[in-house]
Formats: structure tokens, sequence, C-alpha cells
């Protein structure tokens, strides 16, 4: 198999293979990256998903040297304030209560390593409006555990996408791929599965 047909998938999500498989792609192996997610000091959010999305591509393509790697990174911001990737109901209704009745940006950095080292990167934000929710609300989401391990502490392709009042961007890019964008750089990158 060549390095232009055998592609890395360096994320453990399954949304992202969702996604991929809705538009054809199946990755050779899924490989994700174990990198420090850290903020950087004063680092913007939009500097912040790119980065670690060049960083785990990056970080995967050491172990596959032979293939495309493709990966992949989503933060929810507030202004400057990046909500965590949500660890327990606590961070999850913590997050729904500050984004409830307000805008929000989603950014997700995209990132292709080819054989050789070179990396690519897109960043795509979409801006998204919650309605106001209530306590209840917020407690029967926090209930199903949705929100777990996923940045701003909801998936806006399950249950919390009856929050969102309004979406400008790309809706993709919100579940964890820019779809537009991966195509672009996987025929930048001389991918033969498209």
């Amino acid at each position: 198999m060549t390095a232009a047909s055998r592609l890395v998938l360096a994320s453990a999500s399954p949304r992202r293979l969702d996604l991929l498989a809705q538009i054809g792609i199946t990755p050779s192996a899924v490989a994700p990256a174990d990198i420090d997610e850290s903020p950087l000091k004063d680092e913007t959010p939009r500097r912040l998903a790119l980065r670690l999305a060049r960083e785990k591509a990056a970080c995967a393509a050491l172990g596959h040297p032979d293939a495309i790697v493709l990966a992949a990174d989503t933060v929810v911001a507030v202004g400057r304030r990046v909500l965590p990737k949500a660890a327990d109901d606590a961070e999850v209704a913590a997050c729904l209560r500050l984004l409830s009745g307000r805008a929000h940006r989603v950014m997700t950095g995209v990132a292709v390593a080819v054989p050789g080292g070179r990396v690519s990167a897109r960043l795509v934000e979409t801006r998204l409006i919650f309605k106001r929710l209530t306590e209840a609300e917020i407690s029967v989401y926090v209930a199903h555990g949705e929100g777990i391990g996923k940045a701003g502490g909801y998936g806006v392709q399950g249950r919390a996408g009856a929050f969102v009042q309004a979406l400008s961007g790309s809706y993709p890019a919100v579940v964890g791929l820019p779809l537009v964008e991966t195509v672009n750089l996987l025929r930048g990158a001389g991918y033969a599965g498209l």
C-alpha cells in the first residue's frame, strides 16, 4: 500500500470516523495522538485549535512515517475563554450554564501530515447561539451523560442540537471535522482515496 493510499486518523473520536464515512473515506488505521492539550500563556482559542491539530498530526506521523495522517482538534470559546473538554457532570453543567442564552464560537483545526514531515492545516470557526436553558433542561442533559469528554460539555449532533437557536459556519466542524477543508487538505497531500 502506497503512502498516497494509506490514511491514518489521529483521533479516537467516533464522530470524526462517522464524518469521514459520510464522505466515503475509511482510514487504514486509527492512532490517537497523546499530547498535552493545555493552552499556552496568552494563546487565543483560534491558535490553540490550530496548534493542537498540527501537533496531533505531527505526533501520530512519527509512528506512521509512511502514511498520510489526518488530525483535528475542536475548541469551544466564549470570548477568549476556552471551555474544557468536560471531565464530569459538574463540568458539563457549568459549561451549559455559561453557554445558556448567549453566543459562543467553536473553532476546529484540521491538519494533514505527509511522509517527510510537512504538515498543512486549516482552521474553521463557527458561531452558535444557545437558547436560554432552564436548570431542568441542564439536569436532563447532564443525566444522559452525553457531554462528558466533549469540548464545551455538549455534542451538537445529539440532544444539545435542541439548544441551538442559530449556527453560522460549518455544522460538521462543530461535530468535530470540517469536511470541505479536510477534503481539500487530503487532495493537496495526494491522498488517493477520494
